[in-house]
């Protein structure tokens, strides 16, 4: 019985402490400095030891302005413990806050020479310092601490950060890259760490200083990991085709895996960089002798071609080579759905191609190459007007897998075939779903749709309007650009001012790219960014104007000029990265 009594005494007591620490934290969080002081003595009382009651009533004094008992405090505690030196620190600290320096550096310089004596104090007096925000002072501690030739990453780190936090970031790279020339395999724990510093624009300060270090090191001496850093930071920086390089020098050296070449144009095939793609997965193509490897890069080579405007009989040829030499089977079962595709959208042989898909549907598949087969038989269904069927085939994608990524894409399809029809208030059901989906791809493609529909059905006569552009929108996914364009223009005669005039013309202005009547692109770039101040596509016009003039209409003086509004007058917009780039090359600087 007395011992249950003791453990009922000791349980009430713990839960008591708790919640005391619980309401002295709220009230500091919250300022509320005398109540949470008046908590943290009595914990302080409890457990003097504590360091962590101890350091928050201090706070809480200095917080009150009364540094006399804070002093006090400190002094207490140092006669309890002489040993912690960190608590010199916050003795220091506490005639800084009263603007005495020479008696705050007395006690820093204190805390300097008992580290000097015990290295072992180190890491709570570099932690005080650091918390304090003595960041110099911080330095000297850890750099004291730290053996330059010890794999010790926690000290190294800690002053890379500390670095970081004073600005100084070329001393920052050269700390983490140090930690790699003493031990190569802290690679991806730096790039993790430096990953925080640097951006996708090249010209940002910080890449540029890590670039250069990075190619002195390799100046100094071959290694794999100043290779892979570059490459690292060129990816972030969307040159990959600068990041192939690096990858080649890798390979060459050891000739163990194209994996990461093979990543490296996956990388670039999804940002769209084309060019760079092929010529990562034409380097496998060329040097492996995996038929994986070769398979894979020989469809991504085609794949990218397809969105690179190469001629169809280039193409066609391609495909012709592939299924002579591997066959049509299940090992290229990818290539069918994808040689389905370029003759239905590009050759405009729609009924050839729904034949050869519902053959390959007769092979022995597994669920997920069933609803990649019948997501593309019902795109091309769409295509020539026969919605119920493709959506029949959506529709089944969509029960056979559930959750999975394909049957949210069938409910995006479901959802845009909707907005084909004219049937908006369904399409915008489908839309609410998917702008939750856990692809980021299809997140956007929805939120982009969704937003399209509410902002252009808020009565009966913007809907009009929102029915005729999106039978416009249908008629381009035909590939008939020019009836697509005609019906544009009746959407912008009869619907001037109204809110999906902005959207017409920026739809207009592509198919008019489309179909190289390049002038008539621009003029409407140029109304976009002249019928509202404020439209959310005026950057994207700017954008576009800079592309057309520079890759298009060959007018570098033009095009720099459309990329300059995007520098000065749209800092945040989306292409600033893209057009300081591109007015850079056009300007004629300098981009190693």
């Amino acid at each position: 019985m007395r011992y249950f009594l003791v453990f009922i005494f000791v349980f009430i007591f713990q839960v008591s402490s708790a919640q005391s620490v619980q309401l002295a934290n709220r009230y500091y969080v919250t300022g509320s400095y005398e109540k949470a002081a008046q908590l943290f003595s009595e914990l302080h009382t409890q457990k003097p030891y504590s360091s962590f009651y101890f350091k928050r009533l201090v706070s809480c004094y200095q917080q009150m302005g009364d540094f006399d008992k804070a002093e006090n405090t400190i002094l207490n505690y140092l006669k309890k413990y002489p040993n912690k030196a960190d608590v010199y620190v916050d003795l220091g600290y506490n005639f800084q806050l009263q603007y005495n320096q020479k008696e705050a550096d007395k006690y820093y310089k204190k805390a300097l020479k008992a580290v000097e004596k015990n290295p072992k104090l180190g890491n709570s007096v570099g932690r005080s310092f650091k918390e304090n925000f003595l960041l110099d002072y911080a330095l000297q501690v850890f750099e004291k601490m730290d053996d330059k030739t010890s794999g010790n990453i926690g000290t190294k780190t800690t002053i890379a950060s500390i670095y970081g936090e004073l600005g100084k970031m070329d001393e920052m790279f050269t700390t983490y890259l140090d930690m790699i020339d003493i031990r190569e395999n802290y690679i991806e724990i730096v790039l993790r760490y430096i990953g925080n510093y640097v951006t996708e624009d090249p010209e940002n300060e910080n890449n540029k200083i890590l670039k250069n270090l990075v190619f002195q090191r390799l100046q100094e001496g071959p290694k794999d990991a100043w290779n892979q850093i570059l490459s690292w930071l060129f990816i972030q920086q969307k040159e990959y085709n600068k990041a192939l390089i690096q990858e080649k020098a890798l390979y060459r050296r050891n000739q163990e895996s194209f994996q990461r070449i093979l990543d490296l144009g996956e990388n670039a095939f999804l940002n769209k960089d084309y060019n760079s793609a092929i010529k990562a997965y034409s380097y496998v193509m060329e040097n492996s002798t995996i038929g994986e490897e070769i398979l894979e890069s020989k469809y991504y080579i085609l794949e990218s071609q397809l969105n690179n405007g190469t001629p169809n009989d280039e193409i066609e040829q391609n495909f012709e080579a592939v299924f002579t030499e591997f066959g049509k089977n299940i090992y290229t079962l990818y290539f069918q759905i994808l040689h389905a595709d370029f003759i239905a959208f590009r050759n405009n042989n729609p009924s050839q191609a729904i034949s050869d898909l519902k053959e390959l549907l007769k092979l022995n598949l597994n669920k997920f190459e069933k609803a990649e087969i019948k997501l593309k038989l019902a795109d091309i269904l769409v295509f020539t007007n026969k919605f119920n069927q493709g959506l029949i085939y959506y529709s089944q994608v969509q029960t056979d897998l559930k959750n999975h990524r394909l049957a949210q894409m069938a409910k995006y399809k479901v959802a845009k075939t909707s907005y084909f029809k004219g049937d908006f208030d369904w399409a915008k059901t489908q839309l609410d779903v998917l702008k939750k989906s856990t692809s980021q791809l299809i997140a956007n493609d929805a939120l982009e749709l969704h937003l399209l529909i509410s902002d252009n059905s808020v009565d009966e006569e913007e809907k009009k309007g929102l029915e005729l552009y999106a039978k416009a929108d249908f008629l381009s996914f035909q590939n008939k650009n020019q009836a697509a364009i005609d019906t544009l223009n009746v959407v912008l005669e009869k619907f001037k001012g109204r809110a999906i005039e902005d959207e017409a013309l920026i739809k207009q202005a592509k198919l008019y790219e489309e179909t190289n009547q390049l002038e008539k692109a621009a003029e409407n770039y140029l109304k976009i960014t002249e019928i509202k101040e404020n439209d959310i596509l005026i950057d994207d016009a700017y954008f576009a104007l800079g592309k057309l003039y520079e890759e298009k209409i060959k007018n570098p003086e033009k095009a720099s000029e459309y990329y300059q509004k995007i520098i000065f007058d749209f800092p945040s917009s989306i292409y600033l990265v893209e057009a300081r780039k591109r007015y850079r090359n056009l300007r004629g600087d300098a981009i190693n």
